[in-house]
C-alpha cells in the first residue's frame, strides 16, 4: 500500500499537533492550580518529558476534526483532545516500563523511566491519568455539565478495565497463550481501539448528536482503531528502530499473536484497504466536510512510523 498523505493533510495534521502541544505545555506548567499545594519539579519534568516529545497527535486530531464536523466550539474540542492525549501519554509511559514492554526509546528519545527512574515514571503516568479528568471537568472546558459528565464517563470506560488497561492485560497474557483471531481482535479493540473509538465519538458526544450520528462516529472510530493496530503490527515486522523511534520486531520475539502472524503481510494489507473503504463510506453522509477525517483514515493505514 503506497502512502496517500497529501501536503495539505500533512500540514493540517502538523498544525493540530503544534496547537495541542502548546495547550499541553500550558497545562503542564510548574505553577500550581487553584486547590493544589505545589507541583514538584521532578514530577512535572517527567510528565513533560513523556508528553512534549513530539508525536503525530492522531487522537487529538480525530477529536478536533470530529467535533468540527458536528459544530462543537473549537476551544472546548481542543481541551477534550488534550485530556485524551494525557491518557494516551500516560499509557505509553507505563507501557515502556520494565515490567511491561521494557522499552528504552519512545519517539527516538529515552523513555521516562530511563530519563528519570521507574518510580518517577509510574507517578508521572498516574498524574497524567488524573490530569485528564481535571481538564474535562474544569470550568475552562466550556460545555454543558451533562455533556462533560458523559465525556468523563466514556473516557473512564475507554481507558479502564473494559478498555485500554484491560486490553494491555490481555496483551501481556497473549505472550504465554497465543490467542485465536477473535481473541486478537478483542485484545486490539481494547488496548488500541478503545481510545481511538473515543476520539471519534467524543465530537458527537460534545455536540449532543442524535443516536444515529453517535453510532456512526463510534463505528468510524472502531474501524480506524483496527486499521491503526494492523498498520502498527505490519511496521513491527517491516520497519526498523531508526524509522520508528522505538524498538521493532518485539511481537515476534515474544511470540505475541497478531493478525500479521496469523495471516501474513499481504492478507492484512488487503484488509487495511477494506477498512479504509468502510471508514470513508461511514462518513459519506457528511459530504465534503468529512474530507479531513477520510484522509486521516488513509494516513493511519499507510503511515510509515
Amino acid at each position: 500500500m503506497t502512502s496517500i498523505q497529501t501536503d495539505s493533510f500533512a500540514e493540517q495534521l502538523d498544525a493540530t499537533a503544534r496547537e495541542v502541544a502548546a495547550l499541553l505545555e500550558s497545562l503542564l506548567s510548574p505553577v500550581p492550580l487553584a486547590g493544589e499545594i505545589a507541583r514538584p519539579d521532578q514530577l512535572i519534568s517527567a510528565m513533560r518529558h513523556g508528553v512534549l516529545n513530539g508525536g503525530k497527535r492522531l487522537r487529538p486530531f480525530l477529536v478536533i476534526e470530529s467535533a468540527k464536523l458536528l459544530g462543537v466550539p473549537h476551544q472546548a474540542a481542543a481541551r477534550v483532545a488534550a485530556a485524551l492525549e494525557c491518557i494516551h501519554c500516560y499509557s505509553l509511559i507505563h507501557d515502556d516500563l520494565p515490567a511491561m514492554d521494557d522499552d528504552d526509546l519512545r519517539r527516538g528519545q529515552p523513555t521516562v523511566h530511563i530519563a528519570f527512574d521507574e518510580a518517577t515514571a509510574i507517578l508521572a503516568g498516574d498524574a497524567l491519568l488524573t490530569l485528564a479528568f481535571d481538564i474535562l471537568s474544569a470550568p475552562e472546558t466550556q460545555l454543558p455539565a451533562e455533556v462533560k459528565l458523559t465525556l468523563i464517563n466514556q473516557l473512564a470506560r475507554a481507558a479502564g478495565v473494559g478498555g485500554m488497561v484491560g486490553g494491555q492485560t490481555l496483551d501481556l497474557h497473549a505472550e504465554q497463550t497465543r490467542p485465536d483471531e477473535a481473541g486478537i481482535l478483542r485484545l486490539q479493540a481494547m488496548k488500541t481501539g478503545a481510545l481511538l473509538r473515543y476520539a471519534c465519538a467524543a465530537g458527537a458526544i460534545a455536540a449532543g448528536a442524535d443516536s444515529e450520528t453517535l453510532a456512526r462516529m463510534t463505528r468510524f472510530g472502531e474501524v480506524v482503531g483496527l486499521a491503526f493496530q494492523i498498520a502498527d503490527d505490519l511496521l513491527d515486522v517491516t520497519s526498523d528502530a531508526a524509522t520508528m523511534g522505538k524498538a521493532t520486531g518485539k511481537d515476534a520475539g515474544r511470540g505475541k499473536g497478531t493478525l500479521v502472524s496469523l495471516h501474513g503481510n499481504d492478507a492484512v494489507r488487503s484488509r487495511l484497504d477494506c477498512l479504509v473503504e468502510e471508514a470513508a463510506s461511514l462518513l459519506d453522509p457528511f459530504g465534503a466536510r468529512a474530507a479531513a477525517l477520510k484522509q486521516a483514515a488513509k494516513f493511519i493505514a499507510s503511515r510509515d512510523r
